[in-house]
């Protein structure tokens, strides 16, 4: 094996699991112990039209569809751990998408284990077991095709022994029950030990959730019964990734909130969020915690103030937020913390802040990064509309820089003179004093839109000529 090559001997992974193998459940199962982690499986098609950008702020590397939608995102914490796997029945994409994400992951791995129609009526998943050729086409174009290990998972087969010489191809299987079982049936220890005895590279035991694994230590039993390199977990760690842990597992409390500090720093998706925390549950879904889990819109209602006070200082300045929290009511109107950002360029005689907002198509919220002096600066909450997108991004800018923002009670900085702020509220007098002269109730129940703050993002906006100033 070279040097830094992933090894999947004596190993305990993570499985691959469709809506729970995202970034904050795969850096969980490694903060627990995991040694390797596997993401969701992602269509070859659907990856194939991706773009790798590199994300400065999260510390990313994101596969961006074209539609905005990340559809993988990695970071170096995992790098050496992580392993793709793709849905494929084809070489060639295969190929390509392995190549695509080959710099940033330590593996790749095909699918051929899911028996859902989603993935056999395009070929794919259990479907290309009864296809051998096609099996042997696609592993044998992805290990000569990239440099990092190619791993499969698949299902037992009656006649399984001759498709077993052709995974030989790979570099490891994943093994664990028959074509038309599911998770309720038991696993067949047998089986798998009849395979691992008929290979000669790594094969791991997996499907153990159901009747072997309940604690850390029946997970080398677990192995031994089945005669396997390695295990893997999938449900069972998807309930408590803490299983992981060799000094024993910890209360389901403490790993929501272990795994809700990783959303919230990687700004993951917050109905992915919900969806795992809900899976944690299990039976408690219906608790007080886990109605709290499903009301909840965003990551940072889910975790709720408290929860984030607790998160380090680095991770809160990424959570800063101008009308999420209700932030907005801590500066003065007349004083913003995009005029503080743009007076302390200029007394730093750098180029003035360049703002780059984009929106985001599922909710039509706005996230803004500013620029200062080369540095990229971008709050991980997504705001309502573009002018307060801005001013969060001001925020954490200023943060990052020790630099005062202008909230109410702080001490003068002088970076905004006298003239400016009295002027400015002058201005703002004149221009109410005018618009409750001139603008009618409707009109003035409609400037109200743009402050309203129960996370109705579907409101318009009013006329620029009606809102308020900031």
């Amino acid at each position: 094996m070279a040097a830094g090559r992933l090894s999947f001997n004596n190993i305990t992974a993570l499985a691959p699991m469709v809506r729970v193998g995202t970034l904050p459940m795969r850096l969980l199962a490694l903060d627990y112990g995991a040694d390797v982690v596997y993401c969701e499986e992602l269509i070859d098609i659907k990856m194939a039209q991706c773009h790798r950008v590199v994300n400065d702020v999260l510390e990313t590397v994101d596969f961006v569809a074209p539609d905005d939608r990340v559809m993988f995102r990695t970071c170096e914490r995992e790098k050496g751990n992580v392993v793709f796997q793709m849905g494929t029945a084809d070489p060639d994409r295969a190929l390509a998408v392995a190549r695509l994400v080959e710099k940033d992951v330590a593996a790749v791995d095909v699918n051929m284990g899911c028996p859902k129609e989603y993935s056999t009526k395009g070929g794919m998943g259990a479907a290309l077991l009864s296809d051998p050729d096609k099996i042997e086409a696609i592993l044998r174009t992805l290990v000569t095709g990239v440099s990092i290990p190619v791993t499969c998972k698949i299902r037992i087969l009656l006649a399984l022994l001759p498709v077993a010489f052709l995974l030989a191809v790979a570099d490891c299987v994943s093994l664990f029950r028959f074509k038309e079982e599911r998770p309720r049936h038991p696993v067949h220890c047998d089986y798998i030990q009849a395979v691992a005895q008929a290979v000669s590279i790594p094969v791991i035991a997996n499907g153990g959730s159901l009747d072997h694994v309940k604690t850390n230590a029946d997970i080398e039993e677990f192995r031994r019964a089945t005669g396997a390199s390695s295990v893997m977990l999938a449900r069972a760690a998807m309930w408590n990734a803490s299983l992981f842990r060799s000094q024993g597992a910890l209360p389901l409390e403490k790993v929501m909130e272990d795994y809700l500090k990783h959303a919230i720093q990687y700004d993951n998706n917050a109905f992915n969020t919900k969806y795992c925390l809900c899976q944690m549950l299990r039976d408690k879904v219906e608790s007080p915690l886990g109605k709290q889990v499903q009301a909840a819109q965003t990551n940072a209602e889910i975790s709720g103030l408290d929860a984030a006070a607790r998160l380090p200082a680095w991770t809160k300045v990424k959570l800063c937020g101008f009308d999420v929290f209700g932030c907005r009511r801590e500066y003065p109107p007349q004083i913003t913390p995009k005029m503080f950002l743009l007076e302390w360029s200029r007394k730093e005689k750098l180029e003035q802040p360049q703002y780059e907002t984009v929106q985001r198509a599922q909710d039509r919220a706005f996230q803004s990064t500013v620029t200062v002096a080369q540095k990229k600066y971008r709050s991980s909450l997504w705001e309502k509309s573009k002018k307060f997108a801005e001013q969060a991004a001001a925020i954490v800018c200023l943060r990052v820089l020790g630099v005062p923002e202008g909230r109410i009670g702080e001490e003068d900085s002088g970076l905004v003179c006298k003239r400016k702020r009295e002027g400015k509220v002058n201005g703002a007098a004149e221009e109410e004093r005018s618009r409750k002269r001139h603008v009618s109730d409707v009109l003035q129940q409609t400037s109200e839109v743009a402050v309203v703050t129960n996370g109705d993002s579907h409101q318009e906006a009013p006329p620029p000529s009606q809102r308020e100033s900031l």
